[in-house]
């Protein structure tokens, strides 16, 4: 009894190292801290889910192996790549492998840790306030963070508690539910706003295709539609403080990944458009390569010239770029549209999750589904699990171990009442 205990200590605290540091927005220390803890968890046997699961981004990353050898570039730049690549693989191999207790540790394990994670971020923001003097959007979300979608998943989770069978009092899960939320809403960013609204009405059900889901959605819809309306109207302006900052971020939301049309001369233009404008480059220099290119990229070390320096989020001034915003154009640059192909069928699988008579199941199920709809969302925006930041590949493995966990324990519990 002591050494399982000690077991579950020991894969807590990877799991809060494994989602904390990723916010530190260090790539190498993140796969070291990743690689370690999946060698010091290793399991001998993984279902043949798993492998279902993984199978598709292994293929992305044999693609972009074997077109390497056919281009020119560093060892250096591929050996960067393939940990890029391998990234999404490692997650969820490592959330699989994280999950040492049973279904009501396992989740409060999650809501520790976002918890955790909710009182450093928001002692960052109350410090570099008090620091400026004011509010200022853009210099908070520089020091505390552009993001975080682990803490929608634990908002969610609260939200839903009961449905989980967690057992806190309705002040202690009101208390959390408060403190994750507030850091959340402070990130201001508009990414993790679509997640909620997608997580929730996944575990409301309602992203399963039924006649109700199809109202809910639609007046969703409709109401988004007329928030964007009215944000439209008021007209924040670019330079804008505070509020009318993220407002005008809103507002450009919508048209910043379709423009088509984008003057690099002109500073507002690029920048505001900047993601399309890594789009339609990517599309250029790829198609330039022919059809071989097309069909199966440029592999491991490829990378896009985008015509003029750019100023990163670290303060480095880069010109090639070997990843991009977008992850299906990352996939697209290394391994072709035969690899978006597998990144589309990823999602396919992730949503494709089957009724079970078991309350618990069938809501792990619905935030398996609603991460597959918003990994539509995030791999347009963000990279999805490619993103150096993002630790949404632990929770998908976490969540997959925690139902064939229950799975198990309800085939042992019938073996036993049958004999």
């Amino acid at each position: 009894m002591l050494v399982l205990k000690n077991k579950i200590n020991v894969n807590t605290i990877l799991f809060f190292l494994c989602i904390g540091v990723t916010y530190f927005n260090f790539f190498e220390l993140t796969f070291m801290v990743w690689l370690l803890s999946f060698l010091i968890t290793i399991k001998n046997v993984y279902t043949k889910e798993l492998v279902k699961y993984i199978l598709p981004y292994a293929i992305i990353l044999v693609i972009a192996i074997v077109i390497s050898f056919f281009y020119d570039s560093s060892l250096y730049s591929k050996i960067k790549d393939f940990t890029y690549l391998f990234k999404p693989i490692l997650g969820i191999l490592l959330g699989y492998q994280l999950l040492r207790s049973q279904p009501k540790e396992a989740f409060k394990t999650i809501i520790k840790t976002g918890a955790i994670i909710a009182i450093i971020h928001l002692f960052l923001v109350i410090k570099s306030t008090i620091t400026l003097g004011s509010f200022n959007v853009n210099y908070i979300r520089t020091v505390g963070g552009y993001f975080s979608d682990f803490e929608v998943y634990v908002i969610i989770i609260l939200i839903f508690y009961k449905k989980f069978d967690l057992e806190y009092s309705l002040k202690k899960r009101n208390t959390l539910l408060l403190i994750v939320s507030f850091s959340c809403f402070l990130y201001l960013s508009r990414t993790n706003f679509i997640q909620f609204i997608i997580l929730y009405l996944g575990l409301k059900g309602y992203l399963l295709f039924t006649k109700k889901a199809v109202k809910i959605i639609f007046i969703s819809l409709i109401t988004v539609s007329i928030a964007y309306g009215s944000i439209w109207y008021i007209n924040p302006k670019r330079q804008g403080k505070g509020l009318e900052a993220f407002l005008y971020k809103i507002k450009i939301a919508p048209i910043e990944p379709f423009k088509t049309r984008i003057d690099k001369e002109d500073w507002k233009d690029f920048n505001d458009n900047y993601r399309s404008y890594e789009n339609i480059t990517t599309i250029k220099q790829v198609s330039h390569g022919g059809i071989l290119s097309v069909m199966f990229g440029k592999g491991l070390g490829s990378n896009i010239n985008l015509g003029r320096k750019i100023r990163t989020n670290d303060g480095s001034d880069i010109q090639y770029i070997p990843i991009l915003h977008n992850g299906f154009m990352t996939v697209f640059l290394k391994s072709g549209i035969l690899g978006v192909c597998f990144l589309i069928l990823f999602i396919i699988l992730l949503y494709r999750q089957k009724r079970s008579s078991n309350p618990l199941i069938n809501h792990i199920n619905f935030m398996l589904m609603a991460t597959a709809v918003f990994l539509i969302v995030s791999n347009w925006v963000f990279m999805g699990l490619y993103l150096k930041l993002d630790n949404k590949s632990i929770i998908i493995g976490y969540l997959l171990a925690l139902r064939f966990s229950i799975f198990k324990n309800l085939e042992d519990q019938n073996t036993s009442n049958q004999e």
